[in-house]
């Protein structure tokens, strides 16, 4: 999921012709991500799960 959004959000349909435009894009993405970013829950208790 973190690297579908980083997708959608800074590559998506641009161009970067320098090199080191893209790497501030996606430095910058990821400064902002990590300052709020919260823990996975995992949730699921082992149990088989149902066919559909």
């Amino acid at each position: 999921m973190y690297f579908s959004a980083l997708t959608r959000r800074v590559v998506h349909h641009r161009d970067f012709p320098p090199h080191e435009d893209l790497i501030d894009k996606i430095e910058t993405y990821v400064i902002e991500k990590n300052t709020t970013a919260k823990p996975y829950r995992w949730t699921y208790d082992g149990t088989p799960l149902k066919a559909a």
